[in-house]
């Protein structure tokens, strides 16, 4: 078996990344699993987890990288930062030509670097096999809730980022007594499994679509509506899930009909731009719209959920939606919805989503990373390798030149 060396890289985009990629106990398994592996940590100031926490499980720290043959990251790398002929994961937000990484695609080609996206690591089915979206998806539904506490002032809760970890939020949860409110929520993937446990911690009921829109309950429950729920082919009320994917153009929203009956709405779901918007700004001034909490925890501006007309911040999660004149406004007003649209949301609980990154980085990754024979999942998900773009993703030509 080949010689590995990992270096874990020290997060320097502004303003910096408290996640990492493998924790310090993480890291001391995987050298304990692996006798041809070594791994070193650049020393950090800022991140989640400590320079002593890595020391403390045998983790020799270092600055200087460039004897590694795989360097591993969270957020982009400072292009000054890239070191050439290496091999890199992180998120490079490149694969949608993203035109303020223009910089860094040019630059992972000029100096002919191997760069695998964690977002590009694919099943032979081509399913994401790894990502931050179960925390997204946890945290997400946590500042929901918080937000409809605090607009009709029921409780006030701790902000999921003061929180030490997962442990602290929950416990913070055990504080909530919510009426018997209705809560939607859209997706059927890791981010709304997420919200599905956070949910779950509070004990609210799930109930079926048609106890949603028809029944009263006494207590608070929720409904997770899949696009079959919530879309269908203009005309003919029929519904197949591999033409929605392929001709999302094609349906109509059925979502109006739950926002008479929704208190809080909780957006999980992916949103193909051709597909149709949940409800638009002229259902919000319809008579009977009801919805007066929404956690946007996919974060598509102008997308999906109309109300979501920019991203807020971990340190400001809310904002209004002004339903008369469609502007922002303070977001706990009598004529507003209390938009939560955090970008960044597993970066509220880093070590948690560290740790469960991690863990799936060890299970479904780093054995390919030795692996002659299985080396597919790691070409599949290469970007650009030996100074040029792979055949996969050649639709990037224009942009990275």
């Amino acid at each position: 078996m080949q010689k590995i060396k990992i270096g874990v890289l020290r997060e320097e985009k502004n303003p910096p990344d408290k996640r990492v990629p493998l924790t310090p106990l993480i890291c001391s398994e995987l050298t304990r699993k692996y006798p041809n592996l070594d791994i070193v940590v650049q020393p950090s100031k800022v991140r989640c987890y400590s320079d002593d926490e890595y020391t403390s499980f045998g983790v020799t720290l270092r600055e200087d990288l460039s004897d590694c043959n795989v360097l591993m990251g969270v957020k982009e790398v400072p292009t000054d930062k890239l070191i050439p002929n290496k091999k890199y994961f992180f998120f490079s937000h490149t694969i949608k030509k993203q035109a303020h990484n223009k910089k860094l695609m040019l630059a992972l080609i000029e100096k002919k670097i191997q760069m695998i996206d964690y977002e590009t690591l694919t099943d032979k089915n081509n399913n994401r096999i790894i990502g931050f979206g179960r925390y997204a998806g946890v945290v997400g539904a946590y500042n929901g809730i918080l937000g409809y506490g605090l607009k009709y002032d029921l409780f006030r809760l701790k902000p999921a980022h003061l929180c030490r970890d997962r442990a602290e939020m929950e416990e913070e949860l055990k504080r909530v007594k919510l009426p018997n409110i209705k809560i939607a929520l859209t997706g059927g993937g890791r981010v709304a499994n997420g919200v599905i446990e956070t949910l779950s911690a509070l004990r609210i009921r799930k109930v079926t679509s048609d106890e949603f829109l028809g029944m009263s309950f006494r207590e608070p429950v929720y409904c997770q509506l899949n696009p079959r729920d919530y879309v269908e082919r203009e005309g003919d009320h029929n519904f197949d899930l591999n033409d929605f994917f392929k001709h999302p153009e094609h349906f109509i929203s059925k979502f109006p009909a739950y926002t008479k009956v929704t208190d809080l709405y909780m957006s999980a779901h992916y949103w193909d731009p051709h597909s149709p918007k949940m409800f638009t700004k002229e259902d919000i001034q319809a008579p009977g719209f009801h919805i007066s909490v929404i956690a946007d925890i996919t974060c598509d501006i102008d997308g999906s959920v109309p109300t979501t007309i920019r991203s807020s911040s971990i340190t400001s999660p809310f904002y209004g939606y002004n339903i008369l004149n469609h502007h922002e406004d303070l977001p706990f007003n009598k004529d507003t919805i209390c938009v939560m649209a955090v970008d960044n949301l597993p970066c509220e609980l880093p070590r948690d989503a560290s740790d469960d990154f991690g863990k799936d980085l060890t299970e479904r990754v780093i054995p390919f990373i030795f692996s002659e024979d299985e080396q597919q999942i790691i070409e599949r998900a290469t970007i650009c390798k030996d100074g040029k773009l792979t055949p996969a993703f050649e639709y990037l030509s224009d942009y990275a030149s």
